[in-house]
C-alpha cells in the first residue's frame, strides 16, 4: 500500500507502519485506525481494497510527507530572513530554543568532550 508515495510495509501492523509517514505518529494513526474502524493489529496484507483506501483519504486528509518537509522549511526561512534570534540560530546550525552549549550540544563544528587520553595524544603527535 502506498500513501503519499511512501510504501507502507505490509508484514507489518499498522499501528507500527502508518508512522513510517513524516507527520504521522502513533497517536494519529490509533486516530486514524479508530476512524476508520480497523484493529490496529491488522497487517497491511490483510487489508481489503475500500479499507485501504479509507486509510489513504484519512491520512492525506492530515499535512504530511513533502507538503510538512515544505511548510517548516518556509517557516525556517521566514525565521532567517527577518534576522529573528531562531532564525540566527538556524543558520549557524545551533541548538535553536536556547539550551546549554557548553557541555551538552554536539554541534556540526564538534564540541567533543575534552578528556585526558585526547590532551595524550596531542602531546604525542607533537
Amino acid at each position: 500500500m502506498r500513501i503519499a508515495g511512501v510504501t507502507i510495509p505490509d508484514n507489518k501492523q499498522l499501528l507500527y507502519s502508518l508512522p513510517l509517514l513524516y507527520g504521522i505518529g502513533l497517536t494519529r494513526t490509533r486516530d486514524i485506525l479508530k476512524k476508520a474502524n480497523i484493529t490496529p493489529s491488522k497487517k497491511g496484507s490483510e487489508l481489503s481494497p475500500d479499507e485501504e483506501q479509507t486509510i489513504r483519504s484519512l491520512a492525506e486528509s492530515y499535512l504530511i510527507e513533502g507538503e510538512l518537509r515544505r511548510e517548516t522549511a518556509q517557516n525556517i526561512k521566514r525565521l532567517k530572513d527577518i534576522k529573528a534570534e531562531r532564525g540566527e540560530r538556524h543558520a549557524r546550525r545551533m541548538p535553536v530554543r536556547r539550551q546549554r552549549t557548553k557541555t551538552n550540544s554536539r554541534t556540526v563544528r564538534g564540541n567533543v568532550r575534552k578528556t585526558m587520553a585526547s590532551g595524550r595524544r596531542k602531546l604525542e603527535k607533537t
